[in-house]
């Protein structure tokens, strides 16, 4: 299946997209579904009011998540083109719910930074409470995927050893624009990339994954209990603006495309916050 949150005139809703008609689930959101202990034979058999595919709306696929976590240096391409060796544990850090935009929605640049950069990743979503999980209870906990991008202020990521500053300014983080059920998905990697006004800046597979998903469910549910809608942003493959040289940022009224093979893309304009 293939799952979404999006905007209507009566406010958000999810809906259960297919190949003609987005058919809403009843739920206010996707947090709200996934919240349900029976989610998935809820949505497939979801028959309220439809809306056409083409032309969708759609909000942060979870809007407002009781956990963003992101994992960083997590691709071994992207971790040799910064210098760094492989990590021996996940590199942890968060972003809050209003860093989120939809899939098509516009990208706030903030005026305090000319070094805004982008990094593609594969989001997981989780679809029921998993607390010191074994690789089975994780990979059951897994409702699906989709695309983040971890839209990063680089100079203000840079000031401490911490990240956190550089990683949730307000309006900059796409996500969606579906969930896609592992089922949908076929085995082994899948290519990622982002575009930056037509020009592929990163090109990789989700296999070059220090720590795949599985793996970061049983680590993080070691520290906490996740819940349905929490997301995990998995971390970015080489090519980022910021190990160019020169470096390359993101700029008020360039179009970025974050895209996944088998799940879509986020394709989202830039503009320089009011």
């Amino acid at each position: 299946m293939r799952l979404a949150t999006i905007r209507t005139a009566a406010g958000t809703r999810a809906v259960r997209v297919d190949a003609t008609g987005a058919t809403e689930t009843g739920d206010a959101d996707l947090r709200a579904l996934l919240s349900r202990p029976d989610w998935a034979e809820h949505a497939a058999a979801a028959a309220g009011p439809s809306h056409a595919v083409d032309g969708l709306d759609y909000a942060p696929l979870v809007p407002s998540p009781e956990k963003i976590i992101c994992v960083g240096l997590n691709y071994r391409d992207h971790v040799l083109e910064m210098g760094n060796e492989l990590p021996e544990y996940p590199t942890v850090f968060a972003k809050y719910a209003p860093a989120l935009v939809g899939a098509y929605d516009e990208i706030e640049l903030p005026t305090v930074s000319e070094q805004v950069d982008y990094e593609a990743e594969l989001a997981v979503v989780i679809g029921r409470p998993v607390r010191h999980a074994d690789e089975a209870a994780a990979r059951a906990a897994i409702a699906g995927y989709t695309i983040l991008n971890d839209v990063s202020v680089r100079d203000y990521q840079n000031r401490t050893k911490q990240f956190l500053q550089g990683k949730t300014f307000e309006h900059s983080t796409p996500l969606g624009p579906v969930l896609v059920t592992p089922d949908e998905l076929p085995e082994g990697g899948w290519a990622i990339s982002s575009t930056l006004d037509g020009e592929v800046m990163q090109s990789s597979t989700t296999d070059q994954l220090v720590f795949g998903a599985v793996d970061l469910v049983v680590y993080l549910s070691a520290i906490l209990t996740l819940n349905p809608g929490d997301v995990i942003a998995t971390g970015t493959p080489g090519g980022v603006g910021h190990a160019r040289r020169p470096p390359r940022y993101l700029t008020d009224g360039a179009e970025l495309v974050t895209a996944i093979a088998g799940i879509g893309e986020c394709r989202n304009v830039c503009r320089l916050a009011k």
